[in-house]
């Protein structure tokens, strides 16, 4: 192979691979990228067997080929290049490339192309298009509520049901539920549902940056493999297979009292509340106080430390009510909540707490409570 391109683009497109470059493996050739000319552009691809990216850096092509080499030591060796043009050239004995740019020449060895994983190809199955805007908002309102332990596999993902117009995502990890749901560009046409994992949406975000095209996901039809093409990339990744919660259970269908405080004033106080809460088992206490105006209270507690309250206005329907939550799981609904005003649903101190964005129906947080004495 031989090809040019320039310095800045090739950092950028090893930068989009890097993260699924393995790191710990048993086998070593997951730890390498590969490079392919593809028409008049360098291809570049990345995998650790669960995902695998692909994406493509504009070249000037002379010679079709491909090589596979370690992708730490190019990517360091490419951003420490000056921004001009990088001169690429397969070797054959000891296979590698050979790169040249200004004044500065490197080899580097690597592998036979037949020797990388094969990339699989996602094709034939469900074919949906997502808005960028609506991908990022559903993603980062849902990821962080899925199990980051492997001990229930089906919870290190998030469950993604696609059902005429509408595609929905939920993540619980066994102390809280994220519920999105979001219309679809045009019709999903049959119903399906699959676990994708987490850590595979945390990438989709990553890439999509400040994509304003729609991105296209594409299910296999065995439900094993699920293909996100993005405008500058490709992500295929392999789907958790098992049975998730049904989630729909878990949200409480009514409430005793509901309280509706403003956002950013809930979020200060937790903040507050929460820097008392580290050495009080991090709990974190809401009172509602109904009234004209009603109000909710903010209150941790550290027995050898001290304490802390905050008072906020709040709409408060039904009678008093308190409740007691994670101080981190807390913090986490409240960050992902997009809206000015935010609800709060308690049937009694020892059920869940339900949160809801006021000017949004597409979204429902649900948090376990914690059990203190008042």
């Amino acid at each position: 192979m031989k090809a040019m391109c320039l310095q800045e683009n090739l950092s950028k497109g090893l930068a989009v691979v890097a993260r699924a470059v393995a790191t710990r493996t048993t086998l070593p050739i997951t730890q390498n990228v590969l490079l392919q000319t593809d028409q008049a552009r360098l291809k570049l691809s990345a995998t650790n067997l669960e995902i695998a990216i692909n994406t493509w850096v504009g070249a000037q092509v002379e010679a079709e080929g491909a090589v596979t080499v370690p992708a730490r030591l190019l990517t360091e060796f490419v951003n420490s290049l000056p921004n001009e043009r990088i001169d690429i050239e397969g070797t054959q004995r000891p296979r590698g490339v050979k790169l040249a740019c200004a004044r500065f020449q490197a080899k580097i060895n690597g592998t036979d192309s037949e020797e990388f994983p094969p990339i699989p190809s996602v094709e034939g199955g469900s074919t949906v298009q997502l808005e960028p805007k609506g991908l990022r908002l559903a993603i980062n309102q849902v990821v962080f509520a899925a199990a980051t332990e492997d001990s229930r596999p089906v919870l290190t993902g998030v469950k993604v049901e696609l059902e005429d117009s509408g595609v929905t995502l939920a993540a619980a990890d066994g102390f809280r539920l994220a519920v999105h749901t979001a219309q679809l560009k045009a019709p999903a046409g049959e119903a399906s549902a699959f676990i994708v994992p987490a850590r595979t949406l945390q990438e989709v975000q990553r890439l999509l940056g400040d994509q304003e095209e729609p991105v296209e996901m594409v299910v296999a039809p065995s439900r094993s493999q699920a293909l996100f093409r993005l405008k500058s990339a490709e992500l295929v990744s392999q789907l958790i297979q098992g049975t998730f919660p049904n989630y729909k259970q878990l949200i409480p269908q009514g409430y005793t009292t509901r309280g509706v405080v403003n956002m950013q004033d809930f979020l200060r106080a937790t903040r507050t509340a929460s820097i008392f809460a580290r050495d009080g088992s991090g709990i974190i206490r809401l009172h509602m106080l109904p009234g004209q105006p009603g109000s909710m209270k903010v209150v941790s507690v550290a027995e050898e430390v001290g304490e802390n309250a905050g008072e906020l206005d709040a709409k408060v329907e039904g009678p008093e009510a308190k409740i007691a939550f994670n101080s981190k799981y807390l913090l986490d609904a409240l960050q992902a909540m997009n809206a000015e005003e935010v609800a709060l649903e308690v049937t009694t101190s020892s059920s869940p707490g339900v949160f809801r964005p006021l000017d949004s129906t597409g979204y429902v947080h649900v948090v376990m409570p914690m059990f203190v004495q008042w």
